[in-house]
């Protein structure tokens, strides 16, 4: 049997690996159109920003190494320009020496990942704009700041790769500007986290320019003039596009394949494509979301990695292994921040049509007693009846990986609120507390699924009337350093003995500066009968971190 595997990085690569395993006799053709195979994608931002020294780390196996391991022709720097299904062959240009020929296949692997979306803006090709998807582009990104004495950067979107290279940018000491078309930072995220992450950044001294979007550039003898919708014109030395990817398509379409609704190439729960004999994995295809059930890309390296594994058993074995999709769980840094999230935000779920429910918490990253314990803020997306995770988002310090890789697993189970709520962790102090940040997510969202608790959320906080009361329940001390305006201030350790303060037959809001105070307060008035009563999810915090980041939106359209 020969197979033809199209695109070495991430998916290609495991394909093969796991072929040669799998199949000792097999003929396996690799076509890899850059210079490298089997590179860290994920690590590439970092190089830049020289947290990693060493180019070479980046390199998983070279084209050598991997065919002397896997005895599989590993062929570099060459592009497949077609593909024949009906022929069952490939044509192949090297670019090494400019060769054309045909290469015949008995079974083929489509994985030729996704491409950098660069929008025709005038000026875009001029020099200092760059995109980050390979070793190439690195290379160049890293010798012209290098070579320019770059200063002033900016970097145009705010997902993951674009906030990476804010960091290190910044950590190379070049003042950095980021410009993103959306009103937050991080498209996964729902508005309250993405805000405090925001924050964050700022507090770096790093320039967010948010609901905003970039019309042109204009060469200058200093590098480039970024034109803002809004007007404004930023100096810069360097532009980064992280705009977005797309699915690389362009073999797909021509070869006659179908392709999905996301623009992607189809494929079924085998990772075969339309054509019986070819297959495909990566970002370059699209699949049904296994919460939402629409189909569409992921453009990450585990899903990939485990596709390229399922791929090979079924390759050999036939039709044996189902893949069951991704439920997208990603984790960033940023900063000295770290950013989870798993499954889909509460804004995706409402634009799907599915009901759900939203909770938050913040907790300890360990027990408090123990010194360097720090806060992580937690928001599950849960169905309202049966109360299945949905989605998970996670911003905090230290031990946000280890959460979310709990609630991610929860979510592919198909698992409850009550099943975090029983979750068993190992606790010592250094690393948790009795009660995990899990188990107090699953506290919370069990609370408002029992009606035990029921909330209002930060962006409700106008439509407090005036009829209304609005109660602050932290201390004297907090309130006076700064409160939501129109409250009333009642410390939570005197709400039992004031509570005639208090008309029982208007809607009391209430709110601390994390939501526990809140809840507690709520408990106490609840069961003496004062009925019109709720919390506000994640406090004062969420609420503040909002509003400030709301006001930066409208500083940015007065601007305008």
């Amino acid at each position: 049997m020969k197979y033809i595997i199209i695109g070495a990085v991430a998916g290609g690569a495991s394909t093969a690996a796991r072929l040669r395993r799998l199949d000792e006799k097999a003929e396996i053709v690799i076509f890899e159109k850059g210079e490298y195979m089997s590179y860290a994608n994920c690590g590439l931002p970092y190089y830049i920003g020289e947290v990693i020294k060493d180019r070479n780390a980046l390199f998983v196996t070279s084209a050598t190494s991997f065919k002397l391991r896997f005895n599989a022709d590993v062929r570099t720097q060459t592009e497949v320009m077609s593909i024949h299904p009906e022929e069952k062959n490939v044509v192949a240009f090297d670019q090494r020496t400019g060769q054309t020929y045909t290469e015949s296949y008995d079974k083929l692997v489509l994985s030729p990942g996704a491409e950098p979306i660069r929008p025709p803006l005038e000026g875009i090709n001029n020099e200092g704009i760059f995109t980050l998807r390979n070793v190439a582009d690195t290379d160049y990104i890293k010798n012209y700041v290098s070579h320019n004495k770059v200063k002033q950067a900016v970097v145009v979107g705010a997902g993951f790769i674009g906030l990476e290279m804010a960091e290190n940018l910044h950590q190379l000491g070049i003042a950095v500007t980021v410009v993103e078309m959306g009103n937050q930072i991080l498209a996964p995220l729902d508005y309250p986290m993405a805000a405090l992450v925001q924050q964050h950044i700022r507090s770096k001294g790093v320039s967010l320019m948010l609901n905003n979007s970039v019309t042109g550039f204009e060469k200058t003898t200093n590098g480039n003039i970024v034109i803002l919708k809004n007007g404004e014109h930023i100096q810069s030395d360097l532009v980064i596009l992280s705009i977005g990817v797309k699915p690389d398509t362009r073999l797909a379409l021509a070869a006659g394949l179908k392709i999905g609704p996301s623009k992607g190439i189809w494929v079924n729960e085998y990772l075969q494509t339309s054509n019986e004999h070819i297959f495909a994995l990566g970002d370059a295809i699209e699949f049904e979301n296994p919460i939402i059930h629409q189909s569409m890309p992921t453009y990450l390296a585990g899903p990939a990695n485990k596709q390229g594994r399922i791929c090979a058993n079924n390759l050999v074995n036939g039709a044996s292994q189902v893949y069951k999709g991704a439920i997208n769980t990603a984790i960033v840094k940023v900063f000295d921040m770290t950013v989870a999230t798993a499954g889909m935000a509460s804004k995706h779920l409402k634009r799907a049509g599915f009901k759900h429910m939203v909770s938050t918490n913040h907790s300890g990253s360990h027990a408090g007693y123990y010194p360097g314990a720090q806060q992580m803020s937690i928001q599950l997306a849960f169905s309202p009846k049966e109360g299945t995770l949905l989605g998970a988002q996670i911003v905090g310090f230290e031990g946000v990986d280890k959460r979310m890789d709990v609630l991610s697993l929860m979510i592919q189970a198909k698992a409850t609120v009550y099943d975090l709520t029983e979750f068993e962790h190992a606790y010592a102090p250094p690393y948790s507390s009795a009660k995990d940040p899990v188990n107090m997510a699953g506290f919370v969202a069990e609370n408002i699924l029992t009606q035990k608790l029921s909330v209002f959320y930060w962006n409700q906080v106008k439509d407090i009337s005036a009829d209304d009361i609005l109660l602050d329940v932290r201390t004297v001390e907090e309130f006076e350093k700064g409160h939501i305006a129109n409250a009333i201030n009642i410390p939570i350790d005197e709400l039992r003995n004031r509570m005639a303060e208090l008309d029982p037959n208007k809607n009391i809001y209430i709110y601390c500066q994390a939501g526990l105070r809140g809840y507690l307060g709520h408990r106490i008035l609840k069961q003496n009968h004062y009925n019109k009563v709720l919390n506000l999810s994640g406090g004062y915090q969420i609420w503040e971190a909002c509003v400030l980041e709301q006001e930066a939106l409208e500083q940015v359209v007065l601007v305008g």
